[in-house]
């Protein structure tokens, strides 16, 4: 059903207005059942005609001017636009790019004179606009699809598979649908309680996730809804991103980046009386200027110094002129160690 009133949603909005009366075949999703030879419409149908302005009507079979109109556009469609006679996947990587090209080809050929009329059939559309109903601003529900809600990790579930939503939608309905090799999931925007900062224009009905279809056991989720979350797609932890609770640790973190970067690295090195040691900072930078505590922190941060006073340390060398690329980097080439000759002859019998 979200199907048909999808296609008919699309059709409708391409020609540009509603008719009076749209003529279809005998399928469940739109005849439930006949009596006596009359026709029970699908109440779901029923909702549909009435929001776009038209009435729905059942071709009567056996009977050519009704059943055969109908049967028509299906070996037309068969025909022209789906040969049976060519294989198709080939050429296109995508249902997409198969749409893609239906619009082009459609494009071409009704901008084209037709050798019967003598006239473009996008001239004779536009008079027959005319005579059309003009369309409602949004589609029908059941044209956005199924209705499901989205849970608390930001999924809606659709065919045994979960598929992410961006933020701040939980607990909202949602509309999903699929369309051609993707899953689409609209939102009305304007039934939330709080606007959500990715959103930007008006609010209404948004597409607000697409997905490639996946199969059951398989989520499908998009990193980029979840912008907190602390591990990337491939699993690897995210470097922390300070949040400030208290004055102390806005002051510190208000120095600027090498404050940010030391905080992370001393916390990873598991470095003790980090509090006191922030404090002492912010009461350095009072004294010779928050540029230069900041930047004596990122080096601090790069280097692993975490010590009581490798701060100063660093702050006092930086002051004698000397750049940080004339410093020794000591490695396993260099030892501190003394060496180890005068113990060559411990314990051995001295000469006669």
């Amino acid at each position: 059903m979200p199907t048909l009133i999808s296609c008919i949603d699309a059709t409708l909005r391409a020609i540009g207005g509603a008719p009076t009366y749209a003529l279809t075949d005998n399928e469940k999703t739109v005849t439930t059942d006949r009596i006596a030879g009359v026709a029970v419409r699908h109440p779901q149908i029923v909702a549909a005609g009435k929001h776009y302005g038209m009435q729905v009507h059942t071709c009567v079979p056996f009977d050519p001017e009704s059943k055969g109109g109908s049967e028509a556009t299906v070996r037309i469609a068969k025909a022209d636009l789906v040969p049976t006679g060519a294989n198709l996947r080939p050429d296109y990587g995508s249902f997409a790019e198969l749409r893609g090209a239906c619009a082009l080809f459609c494009q071409q050929v009704n901008t084209r004179t037709h050798r019967e009329t003598g006239r473009t059939p996008a001239s004779a559309l536009d008079v027959e606009r005319r005579r059309l109903h003009q369309l409602p601003v949004t589609p029908h529900t059941l044209a956005l699809g199924e209705s499901r809600t989205i849970h608390t990790d930001q999924t809606v579930r659709f065919g045994s598979v979960r598929y992410s939503t961006p933020p701040g939608l939980v607990d909202q309905e949602a509309w999903v649908r699929v369309d051609g090799d993707e899953l689409v999931a609209v939102v009305d925007l304007a039934q939330l309680p709080h606007r959500p900062e990715w959103l930007q224009g008006p609010a209404g009905l948004t597409e607000v996730a697409r997905h490639r279809i996946a199969l059951p056991g398989r989520p499908v989720i998009d990193p980029a809804h979840y912008p907190g979350h602390p591990q990337d797609a491939g699993g690897a932890p995210r470097p922390p991103r300070p949040r400030p609770t208290t004055e102390a640790e806005e002051a510190f973190l208000a120095l600027g980046p090498g404050a940010k970067s030391w905080l992370v690295e001393a916390a990873a090195s598991g470095t003790a009386r980090m509090r006191v040691k922030m404090a002492a900072a912010v009461e350095l930078a009072a004294l010779v200027g928050g540029l230069e505590v900041d930047a004596c922190l990122g080096l601090a941060a790069a280097a692993g110094r975490f010590a009581e006073d490798d701060l100063m340390s660093i702050v006092r060398h930086r002051a004698t002129g000397q750049r940080p690329s004339d410093l020794v980097v000591c490695d396993e080439k260099h030892s501190a160690q003394p060496g180890t000759s005068a113990w060559a002859d411990f314990g051995r019998t001295p000469a006669s």
